[in-house]
């Protein structure tokens, strides 16, 4: 197993008007603090920014880059060798679930980030289906405050939309960003008052944010698995794709009509990904996001991994996959989120109809990226920070997802050609629910460092 280090998490963030960028992380360091080094040696580093795809070295004082070049000479206090190693900026995963407070059977706040920096993620982004629901300033201050007692990686959590996500009452706005929410979603839950949605999505843009989608006609939707052939043969209820396209197509209109932002969530089919794609190109404010299961599987996988292969939306059909890949490949997508969902073994034992829906993700995010879309050519390493370091990092107007001098040191360093099989022992998370398992992967996180800080490394024996 891995180390996990824990010092100087950043949490937490400003309220910022609209279209400001800066200043969202809020750094913990003092200037009393003593100065701490490491330089990165020969490392492969790719940026999107600055369009860097390079073999050279980094040196970080305390949370910042301070050089980058060929054979730096400074010495540090720690010294990494990244001969055969990428380095790109921290993974940032807009969408997540650490289900606490309320859900800590399945997940824990310090559990969940233990798995996120083993996966190489610096920033993460819990949805607000807890119980309770982080509908008011205290609720979050108590996300927040434990995020910081586990100090591994930045936790931005969203707001949800609603008081209690009951599609009724919208929450306080202002005072929600004012407590530290990044956004606001009633995830897991579809607002389907469609005035309600439109209120939201107004005065979250007014604001400088947004309102992140959960795109499902309950009326259309109800089932298992994608609807066909494969619910047919298992004797399961399907849910139609119209169930996802019919909400986007709402969310894109409502964007269009009042000129405002618009994000929908992990999208699945490839009628959606024409409508994003239409809309975009009519100059509509729509952005949006797809996990790896959905361009690694296709609901065939429900055969062999049975209910670790259900997730809400469901996996689709081979002409799905492809559309998904291509709308990644073009740009229709935004950036990829793991939907990381963890839930108990006795949950998911209900089976496949009244099991819960939702697969863990943050430890397989990067290597089944890599495996499904950069080894088979759909996609390069400058794509995958693109669309999982660099364009999450402006959706949320946060500063990061960039390599360069002066910037915090948010680093995911991996190895791209390791391959290996994952097993449900080397899993961190504290539920194992995952299609993965027993598969082969290609590239393996071996650093993750955030504000300067280690706090994964692969070859260091975990301290529980």
């Amino acid at each position: 197993m891995s180390k996990f280090y824990g010092e100087n998490l950043i949490s937490g963030n400003k309220w910022l008007k609209k279209n400001e960028f800066s200043g969202k992380i809020q750094s913990v360091y003092s200037e009393e603090e003593n100065m701490s080094s490491i330089l990165l040696k020969n490392g492969t580093v790719i940026d999107y920014a600055s369009k860097i795809e390079e073999k050279l070295d980094l040196l970080v004082v305390n949370e910042k880059i301070a050089k980058i070049g060929k054979d730096i000479k400074e010495q540090a206090d720690k010294t990494i060798n990244c001969e055969g190693l990428y380095i790109m900026p921290g993974m940032i995963d807009m969408h997540c679930h650490l289900r606490e407070p309320g859900g800590e059977h399945k997940e824990t706040i310090e559990t969940g980030s233990k798995s996120a920096v083993k996966g190489g993620f610096t920033t993460i982004c819990p949805m607000p289906n807890t119980n309770p629901t982080p509908d008011c300033p205290e609720v979050l201050k108590s996300i927040i405050d434990e995020a910081k007692r586990v100090n591994l990686c930045n936790i931005l959590p969203y707001s949800s939309v609603t008081k209690g996500e009951k599609g009724e009452e919208l929450v306080d706005f202002e005072s929600q960003l004012e407590a530290g929410a990044i956004a606001f979603s009633d995830d897991g839950i579809p607002l389907t008052n469609s005035q309600n949605m439109r209120n939201a999505m107004i005065e979250a843009d007014k604001l400088g944010t947004f309102v992140s989608s959960h795109c499902e006609d309950k009326f259309v939707g109800a089932g298992a698995i994608n609807a066909g052939k494969v619910a047919e043969e298992l004797g399961v209820q399907g849910v139609y794709p119209e169930a996802e396209e019919i909400m986007a197509a709402r969310e894109i209109v409502i964007a269009s009509t009042n000129n405002v932002h618009g994000h929908i969530c992990h999208i699945s089919t490839k009628g959606t990904v024409a409508l994003v794609r239409d809309a975009k190109a009519r100059g509509v404010k729509v952005t949006c996001e797809t996990c790896p299961h959905y361009y690694s599987f296709t609901v065939e996988e429900v055969k062999t991994s049975g209910v670790n292969a259900k997730m809400n939306p469901p996996l689709r059909e081979e002409a799905d996959k492809q559309a998904i890949i291509g709308a990644l490949k073009d740009g229709t997508i935004d950036n990829i989120i793991t939907d990381h969902a963890p839930h108990a073994k006795e949950e998911k034992a209900k089976g496949l109809a009244t099991a819960p829906n939702g697969i863990i993700g943050f430890e397989t995010a990067l290597a089944s990226t890599i495996t499904n879309l950069v080894v088979p050519g759909h996609i390069s390493y400058m794509d995958v920070v693109r669309l999982m370091s660099y364009n999450p990092s402006k959706l949320l107007k946060i500063e990061r997802g960039e390599i360069k001098e002066g910037a915090v040191a948010d680093l995911t360093i991996f190895n791209p050609n390791e391959v290996y099989t994952y097993e449900e022992t080397s899993i961190v998370s504290k539920s194992k629910n995952t299609p993965w398992i027993g598969k082969e992967l290609q590239g393996k996180v071996q650093y993750t460092i955030v504000s300067g800080d280690v706090k994964y490394d692969v070859n260091d024996v975990e301290i529980a």
